[in-house]
């Protein structure tokens, strides 16, 4: 098995898998089971900092970020797409498909999204339903700040729907106090659980706006509101992934119980930052670095390939590289959830220069 250090899926413990393991009833008909669900929505909303309701949704991180635009937009729906990242620009796909019209507000990619030149854009442009934010666009390792970004939407009646998959659990995440209306998670990356859920928290300014809509959200599977009145019903929409819950319980506890599991990702981001610089390496983006994913250029002499196939057949390390237009130009580490620790990201580096020193010898001979 490789040392996976990729920004998601990430390594999960032992424990976790072991809850995944455990027997369970159908959770159809189980009303143990549904008490069990609604108190892990309960927990990952306390671990987020919210009173808002969170739903554990069966599917990769990506189906949160649809359900969200799938069950807010009406056709003719005005929505404002933040993009300095191929996530953020990727909104702007859902926004068309369930009829809405996108407003794509690009700004340079080296950068997290400029607040107060945005704030400038909003005084005249400002007639959106909601707008979509990347809290961290994974393939580039970029971080924008949610904790203004939103509060800024919000003052002009804006809904904010976040993507924080690849944040969530590594970063600073305070849904009420950034009024986030919709903030969607994946269990594979920080939290450290197989993938396969979503998580989605959803403020009640979101619910109304689904509730008002004019017609229905055009879709089943991706649509927020088959979840109206579970608990009081004891009746999920679908049949519920019991052992993948089980396994997010766990993960999600042992969050709880790692007070300092912030200060942890953020010192060995910086660790991660300043060795690679010190090897040569030039990092991107150029600011707005993230404390779950480090991403730097591949150096002249090399190719991403070269360097990822070497990283996992001479040293059984997986890192990845990226896609997009940053297809072969950038390196991935990932060091969020159970990857943010020192003596697996030590591993990391001491392979890299390795690397890079025994080809630059082979040059020099």
């Amino acid at each position: 098995m490789y040392k996976m250090m990729t920004p998601g899926p990430t390594q999960v413990r032992e424990n976790v898998r072991m809850a995944r393991s455990l027997e369970f009833q159908n959770s159809d008909f189980d009303a143990d089971f549904c008490e069990y669900y609604k108190e892990t929505c309960i927990l990952a909303s306390e671990l987020l900092h919210t009173e808002n309701e969170t739903l554990i949704l069966d599917g990769e991180g990506i189906l949160g970020l649809e359900a969200a635009c799938a069950s807010l937009t009406e056709p003719g729906d005005k929505v404002l797409v933040l993009d300095n990242g191929l996530y953020g620009e990727s909104f702007q796909d859902f926004v068309r498909m369930y009829g809405g019209e996108p407003t794509v507000y690009t700004t340079d990619y080296r950068h997290p999204v400029p607040v107060g030149v945005l704030a400038e854009y909003l005084e005249k442009n400002h007639d959106f339903k909601y707008a979509t934010v990347v809290h961290c666009d994974t393939p580039s390792a970029m971080l924008n700040d949610i904790s203004k970004i939103c509060p800024l939407l919000k003052s002009y009646g804006i809904l904010t729907v976040v993507d924080s998959v690849a944040a969530m659990f590594g970063e600073e995440v305070r849904v009420d106090d950034y009024q986030i209306d919709i903030l969607c998670g994946g269990s594979q990356k920080a939290i450290s659980a197989p993938p396969g859920l979503t998580l989605v928290t959803i403020s009640q300014m979101a619910k109304d706006a689904m509730t008002a809509r004019r017609t229905p959200i055009a879709s089943f599977y991706a649509n927020l509101k088959v979840f109206e009145h579970y608990y009081e019903e004891k009746w999920f929409p679908y049949t519920m992934p019991a052992s993948d819950i089980y396994g997010l319980r766990q993960a999600l506890e042992n969050i709880k119980a790692d007070s300092g599991h912030l200060l942890r990702h953020a010192k060995v981001a910086e660790k991660t930052r300043t060795a690679l610089k010190e090897m040569g390496l030039e990092l991107y983006p150029e600011s707005g670095y993230s404390n779950t994913v480090t991403a730097f250029q591949v150096p002249e002499g090399f190719t991403a390939a070269e360097i990822l196939e070497r990283m996992r057949n001479e040293y059984n390390i997986l890192l990845a590289g990226s896609f997009g237009c940053f297809g072969g130009k950038l390196i991935r580490i990932g060091h969020m959830g159970e990857n943010a620790n020192e003596k697996d990201v030590d591993a990391v580096l001491e392979a890299l220069r390795e690397i890079l020193t025994k080809t630059s010898n082979q040059f020099s001979d």
